[in-house]
């Protein structure tokens, strides 16, 4: 591969991804130690398509000069969900908030729609991971702004933060359907507390809009 044609497909595949500039910049320092593609060698350049590549693209030419098929989510079928520790995280925050009324569309695209606006990426599965806390950010907020608290400051070694989490999030379900909160015990174990969330999450979603 000469220097030129790869400086291309770098530029190419990085318009292809939606990287934001600063994504951009930090794949290159990490891969490379150069800022610019143009700075890059032909093994670095390489390495940084071998990245690309496997964040999901896809050159659009193969040898021989034919054109690579497209992905099969590009042709109307579902896109799998992102599946790194951040990306499970912020997918049950927002299948939280749905069950809280504050969201309408509880599906991955939705979640996708909301992610790009945050991350200025194409699709969730390509964020940098240093950068997804901006989106965990933003839907932790947005749960504060609901009543559903988020601190879990305070808890002693070992505490289960999750479960404080999801009485928490019971709590501002209650207080939203009744007014009020009512007793939910910590010892309850998570499968009871999920099925309490998913049934009063149907109960708010029958509320008139004004009274979510």
């Amino acid at each position: 591969m000469t220097r030129r044609p790869a400086v291309v497909k770098v530029q190419i595949a990085r318009k292809e991804l939606g990287l934001a500039e600063d994504d951009y910049r930090a794949i290159l320092l990490r891969l490379t130690g150069q800022t610019s593609s143009a700075e890059c060698n032909d093994a670095e350049l390489g390495r940084v398509l071998d990245e690309f590549k496997a964040k999901g693209w896809t050159p659009k030419v193969v040898a021989g000069g034919r054109k690579a098929r497209k992905p099969q989510s590009q042709k109307g079928r579902p896109i799998a969900p992102a599946d790194h520790p951040a990306a499970k995280k912020a997918r049950a925050l927002w299948l939280s908030l749905w069950n809280l009324g504050e969201i309408r569309d509880p599906s991955e695209t939705a979640l996708e729609a909301f992610a790009r606006r945050q991350l200025k990426v194409e699709r969730l599965q390509w964020a940098d991971q240093g950068q997804t806390y901006k989106l965990i950010e933003a839907l932790k907020a947005m749960a504060e702004r609901a009543g559903w608290s988020q601190d879990v400051t305070g808890l002693l070694p070992g505490a289960d933060a999750v479960r404080v989490l999801m009485v928490n999030l019971i709590r501002a379900q209650e207080t939203r359907l009744y007014g009020r909160a009512g007793f939910v015990g910590h010892a309850f174990p998570h499968e009871y507390l999920d099925t309490l969330i998913r049934r009063q999450g149907e109960e708010i979603r029958c509320l008139p809009e004004n009274a979510r």
